[in-house]
């Protein structure tokens, strides 16, 4: 239930979001990292190498545009990392079902938080 509402969210966003503006002006921190986030973007995909196994295809998780850090969990050996959230919805979002490639299932023991398919991105408004 919950990801259909994240999933209509998503739609919704990327159907009426407007297109951002990326300028970054002396001392202003949080337009240079937009800037960096933008160029970053461009040529990488929003998704891992795992799909989420209720779609059958990775999911991306809206979170609000002033989010820029997102942070994983390993069980077992520590590798707990906080990462750059890069990709953010814009007019240019595909449709469901867009994301392109051959994805793996979530192991039957996960290790990784990254291995469950749910994926972060930023949302334009």
């Amino acid at each position: 239930m919950i990801h259909r509402i994240i999933l209509a969210v998503g739609l919704i966003t990327a159907s009426i979001a407007t297109t951002h503006q990326n300028h970054a002006t002396a001392g202003d921190p949080y337009g240079m990292a937009q800037v960096w986030s933008h160029n970053f973007s461009m040529n990488r995909p929003w998704h891992g190498n795992y799909y989420n196994q209720m779609y059958g295809q990775p999911l991306a998780l809206i979170v609000p545009p002033t989010a820029h850090m997102r942070q994983t969990y390993s069980w077992g050996v520590s590798q707990n990392l906080m990462h750059p959230i890069y990709h953010q919805f814009g007019r240019s979002a595909n449709s469901p079902g867009a994301a392109q490639g051959v994805f793996y299932a979530t192991p039957q023991w996960p290790s990784h938080t990254d291995q469950f398919g749910t994926y972060y991105v930023r949302s334009p408004w």
